[in-house]
């Protein structure tokens, strides 16, 4: 069967099966497990987490990834000479898994333009902060250091620059005068763990769009 891609200008041909997903991780794997307790729950539509994928031996997330009987391959930088070593190995990952989306969940690697537009619309990334306000690293300190009194996260798509691709959904989280980095980051977190599994969902059911670079609900 071939169906409408929920992304932009590209079909899909799923032949009645569910939405092939990837999840990059570097870390402590609290947002895949946000994932995969979605997806055990019936709650992630029709997507699958075919495979996780981490640039750190190391991560607790494999561990987790392990627990739910997930694939895991650990994929670290400094066995490759080369960024673009390192990128063709990724590539050819998704490719033989036959990936439709890339999750990016605390994934501590910027990847080339070069491997987004191979994946162009195919990639999301869930960002600590209401984009586009405070990209890039340390989202929640520049919140505090700026005096802002609300931050919260976003889920959107990956384009060439950094934290600046089509917005998908965001949520907000007032900041209290005596927020820590810490406390603003854990209340973020609890908004990042329903935010990033809706998203998916959302796009599995193609009720995600992307006219003009800014992204449709379909309702």
């Amino acid at each position: 069967m071939i169906r409408l891609s929920p992304f932009h200008n590209m079909i899909s041909f799923f032949q009645g099966e569910n939405m092939k997903v990837a999840v990059l991780i570097s870390g402590r794997g609290s947002n895949l497990k946000a994932i995969l307790d979605a997806e055990k729950t019936h709650l992630l539509g029709q997507a699958k987490v075919i495979i996780v994928v981490s640039n750190n031996s190391k991560a607790k997330g494999i561990e987790i990834a392990k627990s739910y009987g997930k694939k895991t391959i650990s994929l670290e930088a400094n066995n490759f000479k080369t960024k673009e070593a390192y990128e063709k190995e990724l590539e050819g990952i998704i490719q033989n898994h036959g990936i439709d989306l890339i999750v990016l969940a605390g994934f501590m690697r910027i990847l080339s333009p070069n491997f987004i537009n191979k994946f162009k619309n195919k990639i999301i990334n869930i960002h600590p902060s209401l984009l586009p306000s405070f990209p890039g690293l340390k989202a929640q300190k520049q919140a505090l250091d700026f005096g802002a009194r609300i931050s919260g996260c976003t889920v959107h798509f990956v384009n060439e620059q950094i934290d600046a691709g089509p917005i998908i959904l965001q949520e907000a989280v007032d900041i209290a005068e005596d927020d820590s980095e810490f406390s603003l980051s854990e209340k973020i977190l609890k908004e990042e763990h329903r935010l990033l599994p809706l998203s998916i969902k959302m796009i599995s059911e193609d009720k995600v769009k992307i006219e003009h670079n800014k992204v449709r609900i379909v309702k």
